[in-house]
């Protein structure tokens, strides 16, 4: 007789909700001209309408964060920025956009899936002291040790959060790209010990932290669910921020030596009703 097997007590239920964080989809699309003039004027509208309330963040049962822009070049149009604790959630935007009268005009011509996370180069607080001793010769009894160690503690929670289950800025523009870091004989970053790594790392934030309030940043991990390792996503106060945070994080080693890019997707943030009026659809 088979008797029916059950997971150990330790294992959590199965679930497509993550243990923390959220999950998240950038998805690009192109405005395919000839169906939209396929369309009959009340299909259109009613497509437009449709589309607008979907792309609603606040509207009831929205997803957690909802982000639209239009796209600066040929390689796509409109651009969503969607994520949530729940992956059906988010691929429901998809398909109602899929399934809409305007559907048939808005081709996906690009989509990345990734999931937020801390990363393993985030010191925690003991390996934050751990830093101010080593590398500034702190000691325990030092006032100033104790003073710098309680505000990392004090930040530390709310970073991660912000890393986890972001807020989005409120600038104009934003820049997505993915990335690997390379497994190369001559360069291969997971040949290397996770101090090695660490360090490259602490010296590559280090580079990103000069432009708090004019960049801000979120990494997505896809390892294993994209074909990138991870997402960058930039919102930049000016477009000429953006390009001076990229150039300027080259040549850290972390990324001159061992990263590899993918393509750069450049948009213009609007409400749903100002993008599709910039699309002229």
């Amino acid at each position: 007789m088979n008797r029916p097997h059950h997971p150990p007590a330790s294992l959590p239920e199965p679930s497509v909700k993550l243990a923390q964080g959220w999950h998240c989809l950038h998805i690009y699309y192109r405005v395919d001209q000839a169906a939209l003039r396929q369309l009959s004027e009340s299909d259109l509208a009613e497509g437009r309408e449709s589309i607008v309330h979907l792309l609603d963040p606040e509207r009831p049962g929205a997803p957690q964060r909802l982000q639209t822009s239009v796209v600066s070049g040929h390689k796509a149009d409109l651009s969503l920025m969607i994520m949530d604790t729940d992956p059906l959630l988010i691929d429901g935007v998809r398909q109602a956009i899929r399934a809409s009268k305007l559907g048939c005009a808005l081709q996906p011509t690009y989509s990345f899936v990734s999931i937020t996370e801390v990363s393993e180069y985030v010191p925690t607080l003991e390996q934050y002291g751990d830093k101010l001793r080593r590398d500034e010769g702190m000691s325990l009894e030092d006032p100033a040790y104790t003073a710098k160690l309680n505000a990392y503690g004090q930040r530390l929670p709310m970073m991660n959060r912000q890393r986890l289950c972001p807020d989005f800025p409120n600038w104009p523009v934003t820049c997505f790209y993915p990335m690997n870091k390379i497994r190369h004989p001559a360069a291969n970053w997971y040949m290397e010990p996770f101090s090695s790594r660490s360090a490259m790392m602490s010296e590559h934030a280090t580079s990103g932290i000069k432009f708090a309030g004019r960049v801000s940043q979120l990494i997505t991990a896809s390892t294993g669910l994209d074909d990138w390792e991870w997402g960058v996503t930039l919102w930049g106060r000016n477009p000429e921020y953006i390009k001076e945070i990229v150039y300027t994080m080259r040549f850290d080693t972390a990324s001159a030596r061992y990263a590899e890019f993918g393509p750069f997707y450049l948009s213009y943030i609007k409400p749903p009703v100002d993008a599709l009026d910039h699309l002229q659809i």
